[in-house]
């Protein structure tokens, strides 16, 4: 049996620590346009975070992205969950959630836990 000296264990242990607690790396990406509104909304709760992209309204030929969540545990720590709306196949304003700030909160949003 290979003896391994405390050292390395110690440093193996952190360094599979380290990975373990970091995010995917790899997340969804698509076009909100493709999508009815509740086709969306299903994407991302099946994959708890989706980023979708969707042409601009007021600029032409600019494309917008942004990072959609499930709710505020897909959101980084001192993050929430807030209401927002994208353009979808189907519906200009399909209600979804974002990341904000929690120093963004004014007492007036709808947050969800």
């Amino acid at each position: 049996m290979m003896r391994v000296e405390p050292m390395k264990k110690i440093i193996l242990v952190g360094l599979f620590a380290v990975c373990a607690s970091t995010p995917a790396l790899a997340i969804g990406r698509y076009n909100a346009l493709s999508y009815t509104c509740a086709g969306a909304q299903d994407l991302i709760a099946h994959e708890r975070a989706v980023i979708f992209r969707y042409p601009a309204d007021r600029t032409k030929n600019m494309t917008l992205y942004d990072r959609y969540v499930l709710d505020t545990r897909s959101c980084d720590f001192g993050y929430y969950a807030y209401q927002s709306y994208m353009p979808t196949k189907d519906n200009g304003s399909c209600p979804v959630y974002t990341c904000r700030p929690a120093t963004d909160f004014g007492g007036h949003d709808k947050i969800i836990p």
